[in-house]
């Protein structure tokens, strides 16, 4: 006799430790990923964007469970559901953020015989970024209380597919506006991220973004895009961040955002971690050096200092890029990727060394970031760490199943990236990228960086380490989308008059309705 799955077993089932090798969700994961991948490597090559899959996972792991069959109702569990949406995500970042877009980069200039040794790369700096943020996960710098604003909107959407009743009204409203909003260009997204997020950051980023956006204006002309201002911000900003959290974790003092789950990861954990990672990006750096063959063109003082700053940049790339991503929802990664691969010119690394560091940099941070996002997915849909044993049982299996995502893209990227190029398709990125590293430095240009990093460690200072201020604001002004900005502000005012409790579900909502819109607006373009 079939049994039939209701409300109260599918609670227990998001229960259960699954494990990412399971037969069934390994398989299903592994076909799910690559057609992530090869979706998210048409959108980004057509549109220049890649949006957020993880919501689509979810959706079509929900759509699954409810096939009448009995080998796919297993499926109704939480937990399962969770684990394929991570691979998804995984493999759709890696294939567009980090493999194509530095594939890509070698393919402009020329050098395509560098794809592979890239390919090496890519894949041990998104390994490694991944694992990290499965040891620092709920550590004082990045709390499991943390915002995290996709992955809420993520595990929301999968308890209310689960549970119905108000939570699923609530959430299918916001899901509605969220796509009307983003139909007409408005920021339905940045809205329901303001009533999550820290309300400090999003300030700093509303800020950041209308004064990016109207810079002609109000500064008679000036247009920021054409600077280096925001870089020299950014830098600034970032170095003090990445100070104060490690004066945090070293000190082993507790933020304000400390959270219920600080027993599962301690400060002490995330120290190591961050110095094992950077340890790691050493000699990741030192096998992409020798598989490239750039260890025979560099002397010996170069290639120590290629190696080091490719892994001071990776480890700094990623812990500025999971900041942004915790408190905002967005991440800078390929603004915070050129200004390592900027001040790399400075070094007088020659052509193909600066875009193999830029490769390796730009491969960090967006599955950090993503695997952020899950795992606070799974954080809220596992009890929000109530059961200890049980939470760090589903991060290491999420981490495996990212892992597995992440590789997957890199792999169907090289299967596929030249049916791509022959139809002159690629991140837009990857040209500038190409571009910049093929120019020389100007000491006009560091002077630049230099001066304008001084306010952005001010403002980050005055922020503090909680609320990221300095780096939220920069975040900003490397971002060209002033409607966003005022979007931001506007549901700021709203908040501070009215409260959260009325968007509860409705918010998360917003952000899973523009996505949703983003992304079939965005493949529809892409194949038509």
């Amino acid at each position: 006799m079939k049994k039939d799955f209701n409300q109260k077993d599918s609670k227990n089932m998001s229960q259960e430790r699954i494990s990412a090798f399971e037969t069934s969700t390994l398989l299903l994961g592994i076909v799910l990923s690559i057609l992530s991948a090869i979706i998210c490597m048409q959108i980004i090559g057509k549109v220049g964007i890649t949006p957020n899959t993880s919501l689509i996972g979810a959706i079509v792991a929900m759509i699954i469970a409810r096939i009448p069959i009995q080998s796919f109702l297993k499926f109704r569990s939480l937990e399962r559901q969770n684990l394929l949406q991570t691979a998804v995500s995984g493999a759709g970042f890696s294939a567009a953020n980090c493999g194509f877009l530095a594939f890509a980069i070698f393919y402009v200039l020329g050098e395509p015989g560098y794809i592979i040794p890239m390919a090496i790369g890519s894949i041990i700096g998104l390994v490694i970024s991944i694992i990290i943020v499965g040891k620092i996960f709920g550590t004082s710098i990045f709390p499991a209380e943390g915002a995290w604003p996709p992955g809420v909107a993520t595990a929301q959407a999968i308890q209310a597919g689960d549970e119905g009743g108000e939570k699923g009204k609530r959430l299918l409203q916001g899901i509605a506006l969220g796509a009307i909003g983003s139909y007409f260009s408005l920021p339905a997204a940045g809205i329901g991220i303001v009533f999550i997020a820290n309300i400090f950051s999003m300030v700093a980023l509303g800020v950041g973004l209308l004064i990016r956006g109207y810079s002609h204006v109000i500064f008679n002309g000036l247009n920021l895009g054409d600077t280096y201002i925001p870089h020299g911000i950014m830098i600034g900003a970032g170095l003090m961040a990445l100070i104060q959290s490690l004066r945090i974790i070293f000190k082993g003092s507790k933020s304000k955002e400390t959270t219920k789950d600080q027993a599962t990861q301690s400060d002490d954990k995330a120290k190591e971690a961050i110095g094992r990672g950077f340890v790691f990006y050493i000699i990741g750096a030192l096998i992409l050096a020798v598989a490239s063959g750039i260890i025979t063109d560099l002397g010996f003082g170069k290639l120590i200092a290629w190696v080091l700053w490719a892994a001071f940049s990776a480890t700094a790339s990623m812990l500025l890029v999971g900041m942004a991503a915790m408190h905002s929802g967005w991440f800078p990664a390929f603004a915070i990727t050129t200004i390592f691969m900027t001040i790399g010119m400075f070094f007088g690394f020659p052509m193909i060394p600066l875009a193999l560091l830029t490769g390796y940099v730009s491969s960090v941070g967006p599955c950090f970031a993503d695997m952020g996002y899950d795992l606070k997915s799974g954080w809220i849909l596992r009890g929000e760490g109530k059961d200890e044993e049980l939470e760090l049982y589903g991060r290491k299996q999420q981490v495996y199943m990212e892992i597995i995502g992440g590789v997957i893209g890199i792999i169907v990227v090289l299967l596929s990236m030249n049916l791509y190029f022959e139809a002159d398709l690629m991140p837009p990125i990857s040209r500038v990228f190409a571009t910049t590293v093929s120019s020389s430095a100007d000491a006009q240009l560091l002077k630049t960086l230099l001066i304008w990093a001084i306010p952005g460690a001010i403002i980050q200072l005055i922020g503090g380490p909680s609320r990221t201020i300095g780096v939220l604001f920069a975040t900003g002004l490397l971002i060209n989308n002033p409607i966003y900005g005022i979007g931001v502000l506007a549901a700021v005012v709203v908040r501070l008059i009215f409260g959260t409790e009325f968007m509860e579900i409705r918010d998360a909502g917003l952000i899973a309705g523009d996505g949703l819109y983003g992304f079939f607006s965005a493949l529809f373009q892409a194949m038509f």
